[in-house]
């Protein structure tokens, strides 16, 4: 099974076997499936995350009421809107996942560097999604078969007996999704779109009866003045950073988007739209938890697990796992499958780059690294930070240097003269930008004495790498405009 919607096969002669493969080729126009619909319901399962719930759940409990909370997801979602409509249209004009658009920048070798930082990141949450979920799926196992108690008891390698069946199951489950490819991927979140969306209206729903048909609109001390407003920017800023993976990455998606509009009227509904959905359930959720106890719930979770009806509870936690599975599907599972098979083309295709994928999320027991607050906040944190100088610079040199214009064909490419050889397959100016501009992100996310900056490093980051990558770069003067079409047609 190939990992895109349009199919190719060998590989066409005049490119590299180092650099070339039937799941890093270009996807054909006539083969692209994914409508504005289906790049909805990427966002539609992928905003309403159990994680997204804790993040934004905590926003009411830092002292933001109702507007500020609203302001900061109006922000987020115009910024995310745009710097995803960009990153979306490199992936539809070239065709090409994440990796081979890295090259463009970085040089044909240079590209492991980005490509690396973003598949070690979305492995470690591979691992640590799929064991949140496996949570979820525990206590709804407990809730219709307490005698299963027991087995929370026994211990292994630091996870419950229980716990080690319920993660191999849903890990399995995630093996079979990804080792058809991308077409049964994108089936399976036009189903789990809508199931996430309706559970998650219910459950607002549920809680607004609970609480008489009204909630609270800010916790007993909220935020005023200047303190209210410098936290609706962190919150829209670290919203953004939460999608720097993504940001990064769409072009594995849209390089199947049957159009541009595919890709601007899916954002449109996806982003904003639903994502002011999102902010609209956080609120009538923690507003009426508030209301009820005066308490401040951190995760659906929570609130899944105080219903007293046990068919309702299993419709609603499953539908948490349904949920969890295709989050990690897009945010953690399809990226690292990219990067794998274009470290080694010759031997791994997306099946066996899934396989290998996930095994590696399994062995590293991402239960340890998810209850170690040292390695989730310097060394995934450190890691996250990167992010941002990393899309300055691919966005600088695709914006602002190559107006747009790509040799497909060169992306692979050995030759010593090929536009993306560089030296050696490296790009120094890409390497001398990235270097500045990413220490700098890290010592601001990571050193308390920047705290209160903190939130912006992804930003910071961002436009450092995009101005000295500039800079040093000038105008270039050899991009050239070559489409992928000759390679996906040699390939069919």
């Amino acid at each position: 099974m190939t990992a895109t919607d349009s199919p190719s096969a060998a590989d066409p002669g005049t490119a590299s076997s180092r650099l070339y493969s039937y799941d890093l080729a270009p996807t054909k126009k006539e083969g692209r499936r994914w409508g504005a619909y289906n790049v909805f319901t990427l966002w539609a399962n992928d905003v309403h995350s159990l994680g997204n719930y804790a993040f934004a759940l905590g926003l009411f409990a830092l002292g933001l009421n109702v507007w500020g909370i609203l302001a900061a997801f109006a922000l987020a979602s115009v910024l995310l809107f745009l710097l995803l409509t960009l990153s979306g249209y490199m992936g539809h004009k070239s065709g090409v996942p994440f990796p081979v658009m890295s090259r463009i920048a970085f040089g044909t070798q240079g590209a492991q560097i980005p490509a690396a930082v973003r598949g070690i990141v979305a492995i470690a949450w591979f691992g640590i999604q799929t064991y949140l979920a496996s949570a979820v799926f525990n206590a709804l196992l407990v809730a219709m078969f307490p005698s299963l108690e027991g087995l929370k008891g026994q211990s292994f390698l630091g996870l419950s007996a229980l716990g080690w069946i319920t993660f191999l199951v849903l890990w399995v489950v995630q093996v079979l999704i990804v080792s058809y490819g991308m077409h049964v991927i994108r089936r399976y979140m036009a189903v789990a779109a809508p199931t996430t969306l309706i559970t998650m209206c219910g459950l607002a729903a549920w809680m607004f009866f609970r609480a008489d048909f009204s909630i609270s609109l800010s916790t007993a001390q909220p935020l005023t003045g200047g303190a209210m407003w410098l936290q609706i920017l962190q919150g829209a800023a670290l919203w953004v950073v939460i999608y720097g993976t993504f940001v990064l990455n769409f072009c594995d998606f849209t390089r199947s988007a049957r159009s541009r509009s595919s890709i601007v009227w899916g954002n449109v509904t996806g982003i904003p739209v639903n994502m002011l959905f999102f902010a609209g359930i956080v609120i009538v959720l923690s507003g009426a938890q508030f209301k009820l106890n005066g308490n401040v719930i951190t995760s659906p979770t929570d609130i899944v697990q105080t219903i007293p009806n046990l068919a309702l509870l299993v419709i609603a936690s499953i539908s948490l796992i349904i949920l969890t599975i295709a989050v990690n599907l897009l945010a953690n599972f399809v990226a690292p499958i990219y990067v794998l098979v274009n470290l080694f083309p010759r031997h791994l295709n997306f099946r066996r780059a899934g396989l290998v994928s996930a095994i590696i999320g399994l062995v590293i027991l991402p239960w340890n690294l998810y209850n170690s607050p040292i390695v989730v906040n310097y060394f995934l944190g450190g890691l996250g930070a990167l992010l941002g100088p990393l899309f300055g610079v691919i966005m600088a040199d695709y914006w602002l240097l190559r107006k747009t214009r790509v040799n497909v064909p060169d992306l692979y490419s050995e030759a010593a003269d090929g536009e993306y050889h560089y030296r050696n397959g490296y790009n120094p100016k890409a390497v001398l930008a990235f270097l500045p501009s990413a220490a700098i992100a890290v010592v601001l996310a990571l050193v308390p004495a920047f705290g209160a900056v903190a939130g912006f490093s992804w930003f910071i980051g961002a436009i450092l790498g995009a101005v000295i990558y500039a800079g040093i770069s000038g105008r270039n003067p050899h991009a050239t405009d070559v489409d992928g079409e000759s390679i996906a047609v040699a390939a069919e």
